[in-house]
């Protein structure tokens, strides 16, 4: 078994130095060197509008200023890892999502004015603003697990289970999104009923041979801590596969590729910086790290 070595974790120090984002910066001070809270949550907050959301090209691929749903998900996940959502952030967050959501309570990723902003050409071309399970998914389940409620926490929790019982195929962005959901909503006994139900549809769109180019969702994507609802659905061998393949993935300036369309170049390194941060806490969290690294933090 390869682990991190101190020499991998100070290349990838000093990738983020010189490449990620003033928020990841933070991000990756308060996960790897016992750094505060406190600058995270301030970059976070600087994303933020006052109408509750967040923009301001908090998701890479949306450089506009208006709140987007992508850019509110990626909010949440940051928050999460600091500990439970603030109550006036989350209820701020409700606010914003109940007066752009559908009229069946779900969320599209993005909203019709990004065609007037600077954003990736998935986003802008598309006319697709209906709602999508992945994205509703994750966001309500982060809501449920900061035990944030809503009205509009309450109508998209019911959308979930709709179209989560109704579900004949993935995707692997889906699935993670679902799995968050069920990783968190409170009816335990439904929530596990569902996922023995759709199990063999999860694990049939994550690639469990690791490969090294293309935007592919490994294993560890979805079960990214040993504890994850997912990891039952794969095997120690195929775990471990991946795990070797993150740590050999790393790149010799430290960094791991974004796996993801190239359409700006700061858009890319911008992702560099959040997939390598990602990366080294899934090693982390399966244990794949020398002794004297420092140690970690709450698993999200």
């Amino acid at each position: 078994m390869t682990v991190v070595t101190w020499d991998s974790y100070l290349a990838a120090d000093h990738f983020v130095m010189r490449s990620a984002r003033l928020v990841d910066r933070h991000r990756f001070a308060y996960h790897f060197q016992a750094g505060p809270d406190q600058p995270v949550r301030a970059a976070l907050a600087a994303h933020r509008n006052l109408d509750g959301g967040y923009g301001n090209a908090l998701d890479p691929d949306l450089r506009g200023h208006a709140s987007q749903p992508a850019a509110v998900e990626i909010a949440l996940q940051y928050l999460d890892e600091l500990g439970p959502i603030p109550e006036d952030i989350g209820q701020g967050v409700c606010r914003y999502l109940a007066s752009i959501s559908n009229d069946d309570g779900g969320l599209p990723p993005v909203l019709p004015n990004v065609r007037y902003t600077e954003a990736a050409p998935w986003y802008q071309k598309t006319d697709d603003f209906g709602s999508r399970l992945d994205i509703t998914a994750m966001i309500t389940g982060l809501l449920h697990k900061s035990n944030i409620t809503h009205p509009w926490r309450d109508r998209a929790t019911a959308y979930c289970w709709k179209h989560i019982d109704g579900l004949n195929w993935t995707d692997p962005h889906e699935a993670i999104g679902i799995c968050a959901f069920l990783q968190y909503v409170p009816d335990r006994a439904r929530a596990v009923s569902a996922m023995n139900h759709i199990a063999h549809m999860i694990r049939a769109v994550f690639d469990v041979h690791p490969r090294t180019t293309g935007h592919v969702h490994t294993p560890l994507d979805l079960a990214c801590h040993p504890d994850h609802i997912a990891r039952p659905l794969f095997s120690d061998a195929e775990i471990e596969r991946n795990l070797e393949a993150f740590e050999n993935q790393q790149r010799a300036d430290g960094g791991w590729e974004a796996c993801w369309d190239h359409w700006d170049t700061t858009a890319t390194l911008e992702r560099e910086g959040m997939r390598t941060i990602q990366r080294l806490r899934i090693l982390r969290t399966y244990s794949r790290v020398q002794p004297d690294l420092p140690s970690p933090r709450r698993a999200s």
